[in-house]
């Protein structure tokens, strides 16, 4: 299964221990799993770890956002969407998610945004929540 994260779905795995972070321990013991981002997506996930409750957040868990980064980018295979689709006009950072799915023919992408979820399916790509995803992972390792 050839997953991407949203990035409010990768910031709340890192720092918090609720569903997402579920995923994540998931998809780690999950063989058939693989995860993908971009630079774009990792950017975003730079700048947003780099704000002040992020910060905190990191602090608070001994973790610094070089190694947090470097665990993620390790951690997740890194595609060059060839272009970005204007899908989501009310978020077009939305579109950067969409892009590197399709670059990275993915099954699924998992977020927690309402514009990508709205959505269900894009090209053939299921968009879910982490909940969904840890049941499709679940179902996948039958």
């Amino acid at each position: 299964m050839r997953i991407v994260l949203d990035t409010n779905v990768v910031l709340s795995a890192l720092l918090w221990r609720g569903t997402p972070h579920r995923l994540r321990e998931a998809l780690r013991l999950q063989p058939s799993a693989r995860l993908f981002t971009s630079a774009v997506l990792l950017a975003e996930l730079s700048d947003v770890l780099g704000r002040p409750m992020a910060s905190q957040r990191l602090a608070l868990i001994g973790q610094s956002l070089r190694d947090v980064l470097a665990d993620y980018t390790l951690a997740a295979d890194v595609v060059l969407p060839l272009a970005t689709p204007a899908v989501i006009a009310a978020d077009p950072d939305d579109d950067h998610v969409i892009a590197a799915a399709i670059a990275a023919d993915a099954d699924l992408i998992v977020s927690g945004d309402r514009h990508l979820l709205g959505l269900g399916v894009y090209q053939g790509i299921r968009i879910v929540a982490p909940a969904e995803a840890i049941r499709r992972l679940a179902t996948a390792g039958c």
